[in-house]
C-alpha cells in the first residue's frame, strides 16, 4: 500500500467490496436474515446503532433488537445511496429510503471497517423525516 492509498477516495476495487457488503446487509435487512444481519455487525461493545425509536449501545444490544424484531412490512424502495470509501480499510454508505403506504423518508447511515472477518458495520443511524407540512 502506498501513502496515496491511505487517502484515496472510492478506490475501485475497495469500493466493489463494500458496495456487496451494503447491497447483503440491504438483502439481509428486507428479508429479516437476522444471521447476516449479525455478522455484518462488528462484535464488539463499542458498536452503536441509533434506530428511529431506540438507542443500541453494544453488538448484544443490537443483535437482541435484531431477534425481537418484527418481521412484516420491511421492503423498502432506496433512493440517493452514497458509498464513499477511504483508503483500503473504511467506508461510509448513507441512503434515504422509502416503505410502501409510509409518507414518512428514512434516512440510514453506516460506518463501514475492514476486519479480519471482513467488511463490518461499526456505526449506524436510522431516522424518520415526517412530511413537509401543506402549504397554505
Amino acid at each position: 500500500m502506498t501513502a496515496n492509498d491511505a487517502l484515496a477516495l472510492n478506490l475501485p476495487e475497495v469500493l466493489a467490496e463494500v458496495t456487496a457488503a451494503f447491497a447483503r446487509y440491504e438483502r439481509a435487512l428486507v428479508g429479516n436474515d437476522v444471521a447476516v444481519l449479525d455478522e455484518l455487525f462488528h462484535d464488539h461493545p463499542l458498536t452503536l446503532r441509533y434506530g428511529a425509536t431506540e438507542n443500541l449501545y453494544g453488538y448484544e444490544a443490537i443483535r437482541a433488537f435484531r431477534a425481537a424484531r418484527p418481521a412484516q412490512g420491511l421492503a423498502r424502495e432506496l433512493v440517493n445511496t452514497v458509498i464513499t470509501t477511504y483508503g483500503r480499510d473504511f467506508a461510509t454508505a448513507n441512503t434515504e429510503f422509502r416503505r410502501k403506504g409510509s409518507d414518512k423518508t428514512g434516512r440510514q447511515s453506516q460506518t463501514w471497517l475492514r476486519t479480519p472477518a471482513g467488511w463490518r458495520v461499526v456505526a449506524a443511524h436510522v431516522s424518520l423525516l415526517a412530511p413537509p407540512p401543506p402549504l397554505a
